[in-house]
């Protein structure tokens, strides 16, 4: 609830403030206009926020236009908003306000942001502000968001490549690390365990790939490091892309790392399975309730990550996490839980375990990054699988 509120409250402050604003677009920019690109720092108030985020800023006093042109906006009351969530199709749209409500919105948050002046000549300044302004119109304003190749910082480095074409270069040093989008995501979700978990699950070998200078720009903070490295070609001489940087707040926020973190709960977790499994073999008692809870979650999870990657648009196809998902779980689960069990389930628990092993053992040689957290669960799979096609196989030579 405190999201929806929050994202409602951005959503009118930028839709309803900027109804005014809607016939600048009849304006010649005068000689004071500035085009001003707006980096703010991440927060780790929500989830969404902890990358950072980016609009532009068009100024002109001359003509009492002061507008911010924002691509992170998305709506909860959009029709079929939840549907289209779960299936990847994420409807965002350029939305316009007056900066003044925007200052004012992000200092009650207690962002850190920074400005930075686009050094370009007049011709440029009003390429870029009719651009926006024609695709901030309704028929033109929505996108189908996409978290590595279609954000708010991307549309930002777009708009500017299709302005200055070839006459702008980049600095592309800052990449030499060559991370993957997995890697860079990564480095903003320190004190979002929770959340990098998920994203570690949900989302498969695609955002593995290593990203190039170019991707590297769909983080605002690295297209702020893009842009201060650029250069610009006017008239033939180079110039700096950005002509002037300013700060416009410091946040006083201190980030706090999360208490209990997910290693924290699968370690746990292994213990008790440990312990379960000691006194099953010692008492010769059946803990069923423990593979209900290991086998049943983690197929339903894998069968989540099936849907996942065949039944919607987000990045998770080919995810190796199915290695330990595995949705055929809720199969030997069922056949688990019968009085008379096939032959071939301890061959298939059997199977499972030793998969998990490999999977340990050789899971820094996959294509898709495997959470650390997850080790202590996967290690919990595979002695519950040995001990089930041990007692299995115990049971039939019984008889």
């Amino acid at each position: 609830m405190l999201l929806k509120f929050k994202v409602a409250i951005l959503f009118t402050l930028f839709f309803l403030s900027g109804v005014h604003e809607s016939d600048a677009s009849k304006i010649e920019l005068s000689e004071e206009a500035e085009i001003i690109v707006l980096i703010l720092d991440p927060t780790q108030v929500e989830l969404y926020s902890a990358f950072g985020h980016s609009a532009f800023r068009v100024s002109d006093p001359k003509n009492r236009i002061d507008i911010v042109f924002n691509y992170g906006i998305f709506d909860f009351d959009q029709p079929n908003f939840y549907l289209n969530f779960t299936k990847g199709k994420l409807y965002y749209k350029l939305g316009t306000g007056s900066y003044p409500a925007y200052k004012n919105f992000y200092f009650q948050e207690d962002r850190s942001w920074r400005e930075h002046v686009l050094n370009i000549d007049q011709k440029d300044k009003q390429a870029i502000f009719d651009f926006l302004m024609t695709n901030a119109q309704p028929e033109n304003a929505n996108y189908y968001y996409n978290y590595c190749y279609d954000n708010c910082a991307t549309r930002m480095r777009d708009v500017m490549d299709l302005t200055f074409g070839d006459k702008i270069k980049y600095d592309y040093s800052y990449a030499r690390d060559s991370l993957s989008f997995r890697d860079l995501m990564d480095k903003y979700l320190t004190y979002q365990p929770w959340g990098d978990l998920g994203i570690d699950i949900c989302l498969g070998a695609e955002i593995d790939a290593t990203a190039n200078g170019f991707h590297y720009q769909y983080m605002p903070l690295f297209l702020e490091k893009a842009m201060l490295g650029a250069t610009l070609n006017s008239d033939s001489t180079t110039v700096p892309l950005i002509a002037s940087s300013s700060t416009i707040n410091r946040s006083s926020e201190q980030p706090k790392e999360g208490g209990f973190k997910p290693i924290h709960l699968f370690v746990i977790f292994f213990f008790i399975v440990g312990l379960i499994t000691h006194r099953g073999l010692k008492y010769n008692v059946n803990y069923r309730f423990i593979d209900v809870i290991l086998f049943g979650a983690t197929g339903l999870l894998g069968c989540s990550l099936l849907f996942l990657w065949f039944g919607t648009d987000h990045l998770s196809k080919y995810n190796y996490n199915l290695i330990w998902a595995m949705p055929l779980n809720l199969v030997g689960l069922v056949f688990l839980l019968k009085k008379s069990r096939p032959d071939w389930l301890r061959f298939y628990f059997l199977g499972f375990g030793i998969l998990q092993v490999i999977l340990i053992v050789f899971r820094e040689l996959l294509p898709q990054q495997i959470h650390f957290a997850l080790i202590p669960l996967i290690l919990a799979l595979a002695l519950r699988s040995f001990y089930l096609a041990f007692m299995l196989k115990k049971r039939t030579e019984s008889y």
